[in-house]
């Protein structure tokens, strides 16, 4: 459902640990809402709790949450991490999106 890069794993894991999290029992949350300049933008936030709506992936040894509404968005996304000077912290390659935003937190199909 989606993938998360060498990368994303490694910089994921600092920061759970650094937020109080375990990556080994917790979970990236990721879904998607209306707002953003192209219309649908995406959410991405640490959780240790889930609800009867959310579906569970598990790639690369990272722990993914989606919610129900927000799972035929993202299907076949690979979650991404840009540092650097220039980076943008996690990145989400999405196949579905038609157009995204210069600054790539938003999208549309």
């Amino acid at each position: 459902m989606i993938k998360v890069s060498d990368h994303a794993k490694e910089k994921a894991i600092q920061l759970m640990r650094e937020d109080g999290f375990d990556a080994s029992e917790d979970y990236i949350r990721v879904g998607v809402k209306s707002g953003g300049c192209s219309g649908l933008e995406y959410v991405l936030r640490f959780d240790n709790q889930k609800t009867e709506a959310d579906q569970i992936f598990e790639d690369n040894g990272i722990k993914i949450i989606v919610d129900k509404k927000s799972i035929l968005y993202l299907a076949g996304t690979t979650l991404e991490y840009s540092g650097g000077l220039n980076g943008k912290g996690f990145v989400f390659n999405n196949p579905n999106a038609a157009r995204t935003c210069g600054c790539g937190e938003s999208f549309s199909l």
